[in-house]
């Protein structure tokens, strides 16, 4: 089975496909899109994608992908994030100038670079990319923040240990697959969507109490500005539910309330941490 990742090998991505499906090929891209354009072309089975984590929140950019593309959510895996300064061979910490990372991972790290003001973070598209550029640079003076897998596969060294703002680092990730979900679980469940709710007084509460009323757990809202409609917004909505019934029961009555939703996903709930 190929996977794609938005990233290159060594990455979290990486890591939370292999967890996944342990004997899949990993194909890296640089952008997300490109992962996505893959699977719309049927040269990748998935996609592995990064949709939250509890420290820097939602990857935005994963939401309005899932609602553009004509997929579905397989399934989701929860990834311990474990953060390192990572620079070449026979480097120290007192010579980094700068150090190179996924925003995302930037985010997570601001009480390191509080610490040591000398440093410059600077954004970068990948967390192993950025490993594999200084190792390739042979940079003493730079360094990149990332998973200790990439030190492994790039040949970094790591400098400082553990340099994420709070142990309980957790990123939930999104085996995503093209076309429509070929069945759906029949027990407790995540029911995923994304409904565009009436602009109107209650129009979000009539839809809360409807997923209350289907005995939906709600444990992530999202959302998204709609293109062309200023202050009109996508809301993307993750719910426990009991049973494949009262999932059922839930859209035939989302339709009457005149809001367009579009089901991402039915797929057993992971585990919050792992």
């Amino acid at each position: 089975m190929k996977i794609a990742i938005q990233g290159e090998l060594g990455s979290f991505s990486h890591q939370a496909a292999l967890r996944t499906i342990p004997n899949a090929t990993v194909v890296p891209c640089v952008l997300s899109a490109d992962a996505f354009d893959r699977l719309h072309k049927g040269k990748v089975d998935a996609i592995m994608i990064p949709i939250e984590n509890t420290l820097a929140g939602s990857v935005v950019e994963h939401y309005d992908l899932l609602r553009e593309h004509a997929v579905f959510i397989e399934g989701e895996t929860v990834i311990r994030i474990e953060h390192h300064v990572i620079g070449i061979s026979g480097s120290h910490i007192e010579q980094v100038q700068r150090i190179y990372s996924h925003p995302v991972a930037l985010a997570q790290c601001r009480s390191f670079f509080a610490q040591h003001l000398g440093i410059e973070p600077i954004a970068f598209y990948d967390t192993a990319g950025a490993v594999k550029q200084i190792v390739g640079l042979r940079d003493r003076h730079s360094a990149a923040i990332a998973g200790i897998q990439a030190a492994d596969i790039y040949g970094g060294r790591v400098l400082v240990e553990g340099v994420e703002d709070d142990a309980a680092n957790f990123t939930r990730f999104l085996l995503v697959c093209a076309g429509v979900a070929p069945s759906h679980p029949e027990g407790v469940h995540k029911l995923s969507l994304c409904c565009q709710v009436p602009h109107r007084p209650g129009g979000l509460a009539a839809l809360l109490a409807e997923i209350a009323a289907a005995k939906g757990n709600v444990t992530k809202v999202q959302s998204r500005p709609v293109h062309g409609r200023p202050w009109h917004y996508h809301f993307f909505f993750d719910a426990l539910m009991p049973d494949a019934g009262a999932t059922e029961r839930l859209l035939e009555r989302l339709t009457g309330l005149a809001a367009p939703c579009k089901v991402l996903g039915r797929f057993p709930a992971a585990p919050e941490f792992a």
